[in-house]
């Protein structure tokens, strides 16, 4: 958790660019992931030449090398310990001139990351802005993973509160919530088809590392969770750098992160290459059918891009994968063919496991859409018994512009590092779902309708239609009052008389 304190320094930066001329949170954020990127390179290669000096050998590959540029200068001026103590005026000259046309020729890391910084281009104003970002950014604590992760989180927070460029983030806590519900495991496949700044696979990696630190600790499998555990795809540009810069700082070192749209013709060729995918898709769009892919086309015949990555999360998940995907109230209640087609494909064809319903505003301040997370399984043999359902009242937070907690921070998410009063509870219903659904195999099959949530058997939901609504399967609570006969209802009122002229003959008495 990031504290007060790095919260104040990171608001510093961030109002040192706007009062230097950026405007744009979105760029802001691109030129401070730039330049963390640079001292990051700087810090890769210091270690690996403490480590070479350690062991009493030359340092086999550098990221900077030795000798001089095409300019005639040493490279070693391009690092980050060298130039930060320059005057502004020379800093920013050999960062503009130099820095950033050997990131974007850099082909010796063949990360991901160095990929995306090919289109790097560097924005900064001035060189007495430049000379305070960089002494700003050299004083932030960047040696721990976790500090180092929570600062880029906290800056991607402040992207999603900034307008319209929140749409590229999921909330953390809700994320989290996807994460623990699908539980990644060692040997999953990963991916992310509108990645965007990556969180869902940070989230993973996050979770891997803390459920299974083995995985760090074998060569070959510690390759695998740096190398190809973790596939994102979108097609925005600035959000591949920063979403690539997202899993550096959470010490994922090569990622495959790429260019890709993926509803696109051309783009459906990994069919049954991932065992979990875990996303937020953008939806409310429509495309055109000469543009899309046709084998999803083949699924179902829409224009709606919510139904067609649906579509495409089927074709891309292998035999026995599983998905976690937020989706629209319209994907659970639409009545054209498509909608109904595609719902009778994931209940019939493969298993729908749940249905969490999400409050309306839970993506506020940006959008106050009603949304719900589907969980299903790719079976292509159906397999659906029952769907369990969750009716989320609460995320934690206020459902208006503003978003404020509404339980201490350490009682927030799915996984509250103390227990949540009954009152808590009812502000936070993260943690019940979460438990909840570790039952669903057992007592929630039991549970009443008229519950937060409940199971209800594959043959209703046909007979309805593949209707996906919570609210077509829950039963309204009444209270007793209310089946009471009129006798009785004659005797309770009597009851109440009789009550009340006692009190009034006490109160005369006291009266004198």
């Amino acid at each position: 958790m990031i504290t007060g304190e790095l919260k104040r320094r990171v608001d510093v930066i961030w109002d040192a660019f706007w009062s230097g001329g950026i405007a744009n949170p979105l760029e802001v954020m691109e030129q401070i992931t730039y330049l963390l990127f640079i001292r990051r390179l700087d810090d890769l290669q210091t270690a690996a030449e403490r480590q070479a000096a350690r062991a009493e050998r030359s340092l086999e590959t550098a990221i900077f090398p030795g000798g001089n540029d095409d300019s005639g200068l040493p490279f070693s001026d391009l690092r980050w310990s060298r130039f930060k103590g320059k005057d502004p005026a020379e800093m920013f000259e050999i960062i503009g001139e130099r820095v950033f046309p050997f990131l974007r020729d850099l082909g010796g890391d063949n990360s991901t990351y160095s990929h995306h910084m090919r289109d790097a281009r560097f924005t900064i104003p001035t060189p007495s802005l430049l000379a305070r970002v960089v002494d700003m950014l050299d004083d932030l604590p960047m040696s721990g993973r976790d500090t180092k992760g929570d600062i880029y989180e906290y800056m991607l927070g402040k992207i999603a509160t900034a307008g319209q460029n929140g749409q590229f983030r999921t909330p953390r806590h809700i994320i989290q919530l996807m994460v623990e519900m699908t539980a990644p495991q060692p040997d999953d496949d990963i991916c992310d088809p509108a990645c965007g700044t990556a969180g869902f696979l940070v989230a993973s990696a996050e979770y891997m590392r803390s459920r299974h630190p083995k995985v760090l600790h074998d060569k070959q499998q510690r390759k695998r969770f740096h190398e190809s555990m973790f596939h994102g795809f979108d097609f925005d540009s600035t959000m591949l750098r920063i979403g690539s810069m997202n899993m550096l700082l959470h010490q994922v070192e090569r990622p495959d992160i790429r260019y890709r749209d993926s509803l696109s013709q051309g783009a459906g060729e990994e069919e049954g290459e991932y065992s979990l995918i875990l996303a937020n898709p953008p939806f409310a769009g429509s495309l055109d059918y000469e543009t899309t892919a046709q084998n999803l086309l083949r699924v179902v015949k829409t224009k709606k891009t919510e139904l067609l990555f649906l579509a495409l999360f089927l074709r891309l998940l292998k035999p026995g994968g599983r998905a976690a995907v937020v989706v629209p109230d319209g994907v659970l209640s639409g009545s054209s063919k498509a909608h109904r087609e595609l719902r009778r494909v994931l209940v019939e064809d493969q298993k729908l496991d749940a249905v969490v319903k999400l409050p309306a505003n839970v993506f506020k301040p940006y959008s106050g859409v009603s949304t719900a997370i589907l969980f299903f399984t790719k079976t292509e043999s159906g397999g659906t018994e029952r769907v369990w359902f969750y009716n989320v009242t609460a995320d934690g937070l206020s459902l208006d512009d503003k978003r404020l907690p509404l339980v201490a921070s350490e009682k927030l998410g799915p996984l509250p590092s103390t227990e949540l009063t009954p009152e808590e509870r009812e502000c936070n219903n993260l943690p019940d779902v979460l438990a909840r659904w570790k039952e669903y195999e057992g007592k929630e099959r039991e549970r009443s309708r008229k519950e937060q949530s409940f199971c209800v058997p594959r043959d209703e939901i046909a007979e309805a239609g593949y209707d996906l609504r919570l609210g077509s399967y829950k039963d309204v609570h009444y209270e007793e009052e209310e089946y009471r006969t009129s006798a009785e209802i004659l005797a309770e009122i009597e009851r109440m008389e009789n009550k009340i002229t006692v009190g009034v003959e006490e109160l005369k008495g006291k009266l004198g």
